[in-house]
């Protein structure tokens, strides 16, 4: 859909923001429960299931923030039962008999019982996120959680966490990641926004001083995705594989800006001097190599020298990097990213939005064009559109 056939909603205001996030979860309202446990993971552009048994932790967790953060936001009790629902299904068919929570599930089996501490961050997420809308069950599996991160994940003379433990021996591998380790910060912010314990917020400062100051000086202000056992940037890590979907190769523009909109998070909460320089360094570099000047939209990801290394455009990047610019303008009054931030939705409008059936596309091809019709397969819940406008209506001028 190309510009010239639509005209623009006002989207600073914020009855548009509001009206956008029910026409997202009404994509899901109706058709992602299974009444026998959980919610559906794959669903094509209208709608329609492409598979009815696979589940991934990720989106089991995701479905419940975005349930349980409309229940916060507009009070509709039917969010808060999906919500519930989502909370048992994750307790009793992902959590295995050791404590772990299941990569992958097919059908009422465990496919992949690896121990990911993304997922097991989005569990952490997620109970923080049910905590918060009353749902008093949560509040074990948030402990729960924490504990088992703590004993099995965390590397406390490094100061993050391990990515993987095996799937039989619980053994770790020896690969070291940025992405578990900034979803982490997400989750321990929203697990003291629900429990008020100073622990989590301590952690979530400890990680951004990590990634988005020490590790990203090693590469010029910028955060890299992969590193060796030690912590040193491992720079040959999937450099076959700059598309993949959990661990790319190269820097992530997403991301960049991902670890801005956290360190401005923390600025709210306990200011320190470095947090809005940085997040303004981490914003302006992402988006120096990661816009594309040709068709517009941002990249998924450039390598070391600057060249592009995947130039599909992916829904979440361009909702992050609306949600960053938008906190910066609305911190700094600058207007260069006031002019971002209208410059981002309009792309998204024009090409990720889908006006016919709700919710965002997944991924486009460099010139805008979608690559498939699976809108939404297991990962993607939109939550991201979800945190963004949530995040933005949070912080309106007064």
């Amino acid at each position: 859909m190309t510009s010239a056939s639509l005209s623009y909603p006002d989207f600073e205001d914020a009855e548009f923001l509001k009206d956008h996030v029910q026409k997202v979860l009404n994509f899901y309202r109706g058709r992602a429960l299974d009444p026998r446990g959980g919610f559906f993971h794959g669903f094509e552009d209208d709608g329609s299931l492409f598979d009815k048994d696979f589940r991934h932790l990720v989106s089991s967790c995701r479905f419940i923030f975005n349930f349980a953060g409309a229940y916060c936001r507009e009070g509709n009790p039917e969010d808060l039962a999906l919500a519930e629902h989502g909370l048992r299904f994750l307790t009793s068919a992902h959590q295995m008999p050791d404590g772990f929570y299941a990569w992958e599930l097919t059908g009422d089996q465990v496919s992949d019982g690896r121990a990911m501490a993304y997922g097991h961050a989005f569990v952490l997420f997620a109970a923080a996120h049910a905590l918060q809308a009353g749902l008093a069950s949560a509040r074990s599996v948030l402990d729960d959680v924490w504990s088992l991160l703590e004993q099995h994940f965390w590397e406390p003379t490094q100061g993050a966490y391990l990515d993987e433990l095996s799937w039989s021996e619980r053994e770790p591998d020896s690969y070291r990641g940025q992405n578990a380790n900034m979803h982490m910060c997400e989750a321990c912010l929203a697990a003291w926004k629900a429990t008020s314990d100073e622990k989590f917020l301590d952690r979530a400062e400890q990680l951004a001083q990590k990634f988005a100051l020490e590790l990203a000086d090693l590469n010029g202000g910028l955060v890299w995705e992969h590193y060796t056992q030690d912590w040193l940037p491992d720079m040959e890590y999937h450099k076959d594989q700059p598309d993949d979907l959990f661990k790319p190769w190269g820097f992530q523009p997403g991301h960049q800006v991902e670890w801005a909109r956290l360190l401005l998070s923390l600025l709210e909460i306990r200011p320190q001097s470095w947090y809005l320089d940085r997040a303004e360094m981490l914003y302006r570099n992402g988006m120096k190599d990661g816009r594309d000047a040709n068709y517009g939209g941002i990249f998924y990801g450039f390598a070391p020298d600057g060249e592009t290394c995947a130039p599909t455009k992916y829904f979440w990047v361009q909702a992050e990097s609306i949600a960053t610019a938008w906190r910066l303008f609305w911190l700094t009054e600058k207007p260069n990213y006031r002019d971002d931030y209208l410059e981002f939705w309009r792309y998204a409008w024009d090409h990720f939005v889908d006006h016919q059936h709700g919710a965002w596309f997944r991924i486009l091809s460099r010139e805008g064009q979608k690559i498939d019709r699976l809108k939404s397969p297991p990962g993607k819940t939109d939550y991201h559109v979800l945190t963004v406008c949530w995040d933005i209506l949070d912080h309106q001028p007064e």
